[in-house]
């Protein structure tokens, strides 16, 4: 087995662990491997140890990437999700590539996602992205404008809004992990009541993804602990 099929092992141990732990289904948790600065070969081996889905951050890379992906591999279907800053020129290239777009906080962003996506691949997943942590270095909108975005997004064609993303300040303590969490899967909770059918938190990476899963994430993005320290990032 190789390095990267171990660690995909003990990272699915990890999640189940922590879903058994706070009375969740494993299958309600979705393992997004964080393939960033990564080569092609390294995703085809967790490939090889079963995983699916996929997280790019950069754009040119990640089209690279699966070229390269699905000329080895062409009859494997892979899910790539988007997890990285949105900049208006890269909207067509991600609506066309992308299963799911993580990182959307602007409703310029949404609506050049929805009109350049092609008709024939389906809605785009969405995902807003929320400043849980207040950084000024982060992206995100703030949890004020979150209801009035989240509304103009649903609305939009092409589209299907699914939840909220969030990338909170880093923190050892777990029990303190879990307070954005919260946060998060509260504002879930309130877009719902109000009426939105989102079900999707991406939340947790490797350092808290327990925390996370405790709070209620349905997606957790993982890197390092599957394939190792990056050399940039």
């Amino acid at each position: 087995m190789s390095t990267i099929a171990q660690n995909l092992q003990a990272v699915d141990h990890t999640i189940v662990a922590a879903a058994k732990a706070c009375g969740r289904a494993r299958d309600d948790i979705l393992l997004l491997a964080v393939s960033k600065t990564f080569p092609p070969e390294a995703v085809l081996e967790a490939m090889a140890g079963g995983q699916r889905a996929f997280g790019e951050n950069y754009l040119q890379e990640a089209l690279d990437k699966q070229q390269a992906v699905h000329a080895a591999a062409p009859d494997v279907q892979v899910e790539w999700h988007f997890i990285g800053p949105i900049q208006s020129n890269k909207t067509r290239p991600i609506s066309e590539n992308f299963a799911w777009a993580h990182t959307v906080d602007r409703l310029k962003i949404a609506q050049r996602l929805s009109e350049q996506r092609p008709a024939g691949m389906g809605p785009l997943n969405i995902c807003l992205q929320v400043n849980i942590s207040g950084e000024a270095s982060k992206s995100g909108i703030s949890a004020a404008e979150l209801p009035e975005l989240a509304r103009a997004v649903a609305l939009l064609p092409n589209l299907r809004l699914r939840g909220l993303m969030a990338i909170p300040e880093p923190e050892a303590d777990p029990a303190r992990q879990r307070a954005p969490f919260a946060r998060l899967r509260e504002m879930l909770e309130q877009l719902r009541d109000a009426g939105l059918a989102v079900d999707t938190l991406s939340m947790g990476m490797s350092a808290d993804m327990a925390a996370a899963i405790a709070e209620g994430a349905t997606i957790v993005r993982v890197g390092s602990a599957i394939f190792g320290s990056r050399t940039y990032e």
